[in-house]
């Protein structure tokens, strides 16, 4: 199937590893070029069709850097997928979580999505059309507990800002859509000072006991790929689905029982 990106320009934030880069790798497949924001570009700088650019996009002014060497290498972003997060376990429940931490979450979680795209909607307005991918996460919605409390507080004003500026500029040829993964495999997960380590280490558990644990509850009995998210981001990024917007896809072995 033909999805429509042959030489659309895409910006990806976070782009170094995990999800970002499948994205990165599948758009690329697609035949898009590809502006793509990380700490360190590593992994970025072999990629053919990959302009990697380092730098802090927690920083005020990193998102619109980001966006706008994007227009000047290019001159135009047709595809915007906001993939920047992080996630910190907080074993002292809510009482045990400061404002700084709240604030820190909202840095990661939010502030650099609501930046890039703010960034990224001008010259999608003016070019009359463009599509904007948000990640968010089942922990915005599904159960939500103390142990991320801020991470699922600022996924969820992700999906409440997608819903938004669905609405606002969709009459204006931009789509805006969101995907919620479940447990991805991913360093955030399984890494060192990831979910799973860090709930074996306040527990008393192996991290090993941990993820059996959480793969458990899922139908599927495992963990995402990297890869199956990007698939997910790449379809709605692309013009096949140019009549969805508004939406929120969530992709998670069957985790959530209910719509």
């Amino acid at each position: 199937m033909d999805l429509e990106l042959t030489n659309k320009v895409a910006v990806v934030t976070g782009a170094g590893k995990g999800i970002g880069l499948a994205v990165t790798k599948a758009l690329i497949d697609e035949g898009a070029r590809v502006v793509a924001g990380s700490r360190t570009t590593e992994t970025l700088d072999d990629i053919d069709g990959v302009t990697g650019l380092a730098l802090d996009l927690a920083s005020p002014g990193g998102p619109a850097e980001l966006v706008e060497a994007a227009l000047e290498e290019h001159g135009r972003i047709d595809v915007l997928v906001n993939n920047v997060g992080a996630v910190r376990i907080r074993v002292d429940g809510f009482l045990g979580t400061s404002d700084d931490e709240f604030e820190w979450a909202m840095q990661l979680n939010f502030f650099i999505a609501l930046r890039t795209t703010r960034a990224a909607l001008a010259p999608m307005v003016e070019a009359g059309a463009g599509s904007i991918v948000n990640v968010a996460s089942v922990n915005a919605f599904f159960q939500p507990d103390a142990g991320t409390i801020d991470y699922g507080a600022a996924k969820a004003a992700v999906v409440n800002l997608t819903k938004s500026l669905s609405q606002e500029f969709g009459p204006k040829g931009i789509r805006v859509n969101a995907v919620s993964p479940g447990q991805v495999g991913t360093d955030l997960w399984l890494g060192e000072h990831g979910v799973a380590e860090t709930i074996g280490a306040a527990t008393g558990v192996d991290a090993d006991e941990v993820r059996e644990s959480v793969i458990a509850g899922i139908p599927t009995g495992r963990f995402t790929t990297p890869e199956e998210v990007a698939t997910l981001i790449t379809l709605l990024a692309s013009g096949r689905l140019g009549n969805v917007t508004g939406a929120n896809y969530v992709i998670d072995g069957g985790l959530i029982k209910t719509t």
